[in-house]
């Protein structure tokens, strides 16, 4: 298990190494976000930009329109708040090669409570024109998402959580923009997850399975641009969805699942995650409990799902 955030620090270092353009930025955060792992190797091309988020992006703006290729981090409340307007005027709107990688999403930010809980974000920068969306399911995903995004020419947001999680891939898994990943094959229902739920919904797979409940489990690793395909083919087949995030339900995957699904393919349809409110101080495990965030819920959203189906 590794929490994806220190997933990052590692990939940023060994781009860092292959492609001196990359540079990184941070908010004085280095230290949570895990860019500091790239600060020691490269501390000519690492930025602390103090706590003066906006500023951090327009100067990661400026460095890609002379050629660089910037990440950016600090926590995703910090991101998606104190630095939208900037995202949206100095990097979606030119296109600029920017990469956004913000930690400490969801709930399971822990003692920090509801003002540092991020559970809007990736509906704000969903809503952002020009803006790719990526939220890994583990380490070794985002691993991949890291790179990827290097890669990939215009405006990313990646969102990384703060606690280790469970691997859902194996080594040498390969990521790709916009495209998803059925986990487990099942025939009466599909959990289409992304971050940690998805290794929630893999154990709530294995225990249907017992009672004769087939799930399929589909990982959206890419929440803009939507892997259209398999969740068309997943509602086709399977004629029931329940869909799950560390987010919360409005604007979230779960809304941008609902939003294609209603117009290309209506089918039954349930969103785990949080609903329309703060998040609260407390132990990040007590949390994910609390919110219902977990395998048991998956479960009794799969069972519903499936009767009404009947």
């Amino acid at each position: 298990m590794i929490a994806t955030r220190d997933a990052y620090g590692e990939a940023l270092a060994e781009l860092g190494g292959e492609n001196d353009k990359i540079v990184a930025l941070d908010a004085d955060l280095s230290g949570s976000t895990k860019t500091g792992v790239f600060a020691k190797k490269f501390p000519n091309r690492f930025f602390n930009m103090g706590i003066a988020e906006a500023n951090m992006v327009g100067t990661a703006a400026g460095l890609a329109s002379v050629g660089k290729i910037p990440f950016l981090s600090t926590f995703a409340i910090f991101a998606a708040g104190r630095g939208w307007e900037q995202i949206r005027q100095s990097l979606a709107y030119p296109k600029a090669n920017v990469k956004v990688v913000a930690t400490h999403g969801g709930v399971t930010v822990g003692e920090d409570g509801g003002s540092h809980q991020s559970v809007e974000d990736i509906a704000i920068m969903r809503a952002i024109p020009n803006m790719t969306v990526i939220v890994p399911a583990d380490g070794e995903e985002t691993k991949g998402a890291i790179r990827a995004a290097a890669a990939y020419k215009g405006p990313v947001y990646v969102r990384l959580g703060r606690n280790k999680v469970a691997n859902v891939f194996p080594a040498g898994h390969k990521f790709e923009i916009g495209k998803g990943n059925v986990v487990a094959e099942g025939k009466d229902l599909t959990f289409i997850t992304t971050g940690l739920m998805t290794a929630q919904a893999v154990i709530a797979a294995e225990k249907l399975e017992e009672e004769g409940i087939s799930a399929r489990v589909l990982h959206i690793g890419t929440i803009k641009p939507l892997d259209k395909e398999l969740v068309l083919k997943a509602a086709q087949e399977t004629g029931a969805i329940v869909t799950a995030e560390e987010h919360s339900v409005v604007g979230g995957l779960g809304g941008a699942v609902a939003e294609f699904l209603s117009e290309e393919c209506p089918t039954l349809m349930k969103r785990v995650g949080i609903y329309d409110r703060f998040g609260l101080s407390g132990k990040s495990d007590e949390l994910l409990k609390y919110f219902g965030l977990n395998a048991e819920t998956l479960i009794e959203q799969a069972r519903e799902i499936v009767s009404r189906k009947k």
